[in-house]
């Protein structure tokens, strides 16, 4: 015989059946105050219950990696526009090809950024490879913002080597997908972008920042102010592609004007081989 806890799944995974079923056959759905609270989506959509939808995208994500064994991450940030290699090189070719100036030069930039990609991959190996022969609670896990470009590459990294692997994906305007590398039982996707940041910081042991445009940035800056201000535990803060950074930001600048103490500046480290990722994340926690 069911259990009531049973009986009680069942009739909940029957009213969004129900719901399903409905919206399937095209009809529309009508104004009802009998239909259950949690099976309304025009209900859960209003703006009175955005704390709720708050609370869903906080806990699912939360609970799904617990029951996986998801508890300790290193997040890796960085463009979604540079692709691998093998994809440069045949944009090059086309763009060779079709005698284009702007196509040429947009393809020779791929060409020369494919090189993160490939590196992001390689420190995604790395991860996997040290946590392969760990027990499950001393794995870390690369987890990523779920996208294309350097995201997909550390998430490829980590998949390569057979290992579990997240990411973090975020509903915009221009529909983005989870990239095929992400392990399908821990590819999240969020609406709220402040949601998303925080699960990227409840289990990150160390964040590694490749080269990347405004959402890198906000990301980056969002990490480096926690635990500036004490409101996270410091972690390992990489900035991979000492070139790109420092000709993006002169942080010697903040310093001189007494905006941040000279101490600040040891908050992140500059590295350029996936290696010395690896090795400054070792060595901050004596792996």
């Amino acid at each position: 015989m069911d259990s009531p806890h049973t009986l009680t799944e069942r009739t909940l995974a029957d009213a969004w059946a129900d719901l399903k079923a409905h919206a399937d056959a095209g009809l529309p759905l009508q104004a009802d105050a009998y239909r259950l609270a949690f099976a309304d989506p025009e209900f859960l959509l209003r703006r009175e219950t955005r704390g709720i939808r708050f609370q869903l995208e906080m806990l699912k994500p939360d609970l799904d990696q617990q029951a996986l064994g998801i508890e300790n991450t290193i997040v890796v940030f960085g463009s979604a526009r540079f692709c691998a290699p093998e994809d440069a090189q045949k944009l090059l070719d086309k763009a060779t090809s079709s005698g284009n100036a702007s196509a040429l030069a947009h393809a020779q930039r791929q060409v020369r950024n494919a090189r993160y990609y490939d590196n992001a991959r390689l420190f995604g190996q790395l991860v996997a490879k040290h946590s392969a022969a760990l027990p499950v609670k001393d794995h870390l896990f690369i987890a990523t913002g779920g996208g294309p470009g350097i995201m997909e590459a550390a998430n490829r990294g980590a998949h390569e080597m057979g290992a579990l692997n997240v990411g973090l994906n975020i509903a915009l305007p221009h529909e983005q997908s989870g990239n095929p590398y992400v392990s399908p039982e821990l590819s999240f996707k969020f609406h709220y972008f402040a949601l998303r940041k925080m699960h990227f910081m409840m289990r990150a042991k160390a964040l590694v920042a490749f080269p990347g445009g405004f959402g890198t940035l906000d990301e980056l800056f969002e990490v480096i102010t926690l635990v500036q201000t004490g409101k996270a535990a410091p972690v390992p803060i990489i900035l991979f592609g000492s070139d790109y950074w420092k000709r993006l930001m002169n942080f010697d600048v903040l310093v001189e004007e007494g905006a941040i103490s000279p101490e600040d500046l040891k908050l992140f480290t500059y590295v350029d081989e996936p290696q010395a990722a690896w090795d400054a994340i070792r060595q901050f926690y004596g792996l």
